[in-house]
């Protein structure tokens, strides 16, 4: 890395400190710090993306390189391929909806997405950023079937000598769609199939799927924030509002992370959440991960308490006090099955009161604090907490809260349509809890 590189990376490791959430961010610098450049994330960008939304996607590259991080971009060309093949008189062919690739079709094919490539590398540069245009060399393929689908390829190796050079070197490595045969025939590759041989290859921390819509879509058009594979893959796919096209998309994401360890995921958010998506909490999108089971209870004797106590204790740095879970008056709790992420309500009035929110930073990672929290909310859509004033995950807190009051070293938080006067009295109470975690050393 270069001394002006370095010193980009400083100042906006700066900047972002003075940030609301820019401990939350540099807490996940770190975590990514800690990886292979090559094995940070790989990007898949569509054709639209290319099209419709180039700039955003270059500065939100250009922005990661700012701060050391070189992802992998895996680009398609759908919009491009269509008009080129048609202003060349070709017409164009799918068989279950792969793009047949006539001998014909190859140079266009080629030329196009060289083109497309090489408009993701110059605006990444234009942005500030350092990119590497790795049109082919990258996938060694077999044809599918040549007298049905023409010159289309299935992976056979992946060839990440490029791949590694170009990220260590600091340059985000852009890749096409395209593999040769091992007699050195031009093969087109469905970009799904592309993006899963090179993730299997790789084994990267982060997947990322750059669309226009930004996430998957629910039943009245929001996105939906996480999906937790353990439990929500067969509901998913059983449920009548769920499209044709988001089944096959679900289904291909689990097949990308069916052979990834636990800790992979795959956000699906659009290029100028990108960011937001990677280093925040929260996230901008749909996160869709492997996942673990989330087991809801309530009742104390179902739970392993040493082992939460332990969550807890690990998630804020210092123990519960003496007593803590003797006097606990449960309500529910929502844990993950290996006791990494876990919310513990109690009553409050007519509300419900969360005592603990408790997530390891690994499981942030990965999501599983988010599905927790969503569990949460479905649970308890009038909800009030406290946290103290100081705490990091502040930031979070007040984008999900609908209110909050600040006193001193403690503030607490509340999400529904509650009205503050009304709910004064439980405010106070919350204020005059006592602590229940053992003073900071």
């Amino acid at each position: 890395m270069s001394e002006d590189f370095g010193e980009m990376r400083q100042t906006i490791v700066q900047l972002l400190s003075h940030m609301r959430d820019g401990k939350e961010i540099r807490e996940y610098l770190q975590r990514f710090s800690g990886l292979k450049q090559e094995r940070f994330a790989v990007i898949k960008v569509g054709g639209a993306i290319i099209r419709d939304e180039l700039d955003s996607l270059a500065a939100a590259l250009a922005f990661l390189q700012s701060v050391g991080l070189s992802p992998i971009v895996v680009h398609g060309g759908g919009p491009q391929l269509d008009m080129a093949l048609s202003e060349a008189g070709i017409e164009t062919e799918r068989v279950d909806g792969l793009r047949v690739t006539r001998e014909t079709s190859i140079p266009v094919i080629r030329q196009t997405l060289t083109t497309a490539n090489l408009a993701i590398v110059d605006a990444i540069r234009e942005a500030g950023g350092q990119a590497a245009s790795i049109p082919t060399g990258v996938f060694e393929a077999e044809l599918v079937d040549e007298a049905a689908l023409g010159r289309v390829g299935e992976p056979s190796n992946v060839r990440l000598d490029l791949v590694a050079a170009a990220a260590r070197a600091g340059q985000a490595p852009v890749l096409t769609c395209l593999g040769e045969t091992r007699d050195g025939r031009l093969v087109n590759i469905n970009a799904d199939s592309a993006v899963r041989a090179l993730v299997h290859a790789l084994q990267p921390y982060k997947i990322v799927f750059l669309t226009g819509t930004g996430g998957l879509l629910d039943d009245e058009g929001a996105i939906i924030s996480s999906i937790n594979l353990a439990t929500d893959f067969q509901d998913l796919l059983d449920a009548d509002w769920v499209s044709g096209g988001m089944q096959l998309k679900i289904e291909e994401i689990k097949r990308l992370l069916d052979d990834l360890p636990l800790t992979s995921s795959v956000s699906i958010t659009k290029p100028a959440e990108l960011t937001r998506e990677l280093f925040t909490h929260a996230g901008a999108g749909t996160l869709v991960r492997k996942g673990e089971r989330i087991l809801e209870v309530g009742d104390m004797a179902q739970l392993d308490l040493a082992r939460l106590d332990g969550l807890v204790g690990a998630a804020f740095g210092r123990p519960t006090v003496a007593g803590y879970w003797d006097g606990l008056a449960l309500d529910r709790a929502i844990v993950t099955e290996n006791y990494r992420a876990a919310a513990l309500t109690t009553g409050l009035g007519d509300l419900v009161y969360l005592d603990k929110f408790a997530v390891l930073d690994e499981a942030r990672g990965e999501g599983l604090g988010r599905a927790v929290w969503q569990r949460l909310i479905d649970y308890a859509p009038q909800l009030l907490w406290r946290s103290r004033t100081d705490n990091p995950v502040n930031g979070f807190y007040f984008d999900q809260c609908h209110g909050a009051v600040r006193r001193d070293e403690w503030t607490v938080f509340w999400r529904g349509e509650l009205d503050p006067a009304a709910i004064a009295p439980l405010i106070d109470e919350v204020f005059a809890r006592p602590a229940t975690l053992e003073a900071p050393q």
